[in-house]
């Protein structure tokens, strides 16, 4: 794996790497803010489910990147919340919103000749859905979820999956999220693990897990690409 400098504030330095061809994202956090739906949407499933009480979202919340099936048994609350999770993420689909610069970085990465792939701790059909929503999904090469290979994230399935699609070079693939589930799968896949700090993600427990590169906004993406 080509590691490329880690930055603590400005564009990323690429000097003397080797610069990158492919991109795989996670979705939530990186591309898109959906905390507010997924809030609302949990809460929905929890009184649905499991009934009175305060719905323990910060602790989902720190889980965030992996399948929800698997959130469910680490917090050791009822499959059955699925159901109604997603299906109110379906319907509150309409108010999530893009990340300021995620539109224009796309576009550039692909004039740039970039193939990009999103792989999500989300079932690919909701993945593909809510991109259809935002109108971006023609901008990657493919678009995976969780339920679409064997072990999802933290291991490396989902990223190299990602990377067969697009034949991939290991050495000049990054993968972007902002949670340390996505660090781990990107390590295990042997490529460059790439920390986005410009959600809600908690910035003390990502930056611990070391990863190769920080961003802070994501047009800091195109410092690690040829122009």
């Amino acid at each position: 794996m080509t590691s490329h400098p880690i930055s603590h504030g400005g564009p990323p330095s690429g000097a003397g790497t080797a610069p990158v061809t492919s991109v795989v994202f996670d979705l939530d956090g990186v591309l898109v803010n959906s905390f507010a739906v997924m809030r609302e949407a949990f809460t929905l499933a929890y009184a649905e489910v499991v009934g009175a009480g305060e719905p323990p979202f910060e602790e989902y919340n720190r889980h965030l990147g992996r399948y929800f099936p698997d959130i469910m048994r680490i917090m050791g609350l009822p499959l059955e919340m699925e159901g109604p999770f997603v299906r109110e993420s379906y319907r509150l689909a309409h108010l999530v919103e893009m990340f300021d610069g995620v539109p224009e970085l796309l576009s550039e990465l692909r004039q740039r000749g970039l193939r990009l792939a999103v792989a999500t701790g989300k079932s690919g059909p909701r993945a593909r859905s809510l991109l259809n929503t935002l109108g971006i999904d023609g901008q990657f090469d493919v678009i995976l979820g969780s339920d679409e290979v064997a072990r999802p994230k933290p291991a490396p399935d989902i990223v190299l999956k990602a990377m067969d699609v697009m034949g991939a070079d290991p050495n000049r693939t990054v993968m972007v999220g902002d949670a340390v589930t996505d660090l781990a799968s990107a390590r295990a896949a042997g490529i460059t693990a790439v920390a986005a700090m410009w959600g809600e993600t908690d910035e003390k427990t990502l930056l611990a897990a070391e990863p190769d590169v920080i961003l802070h906004k994501p047009s800091e993406l195109l410092s690690l690409t040829v122009p």
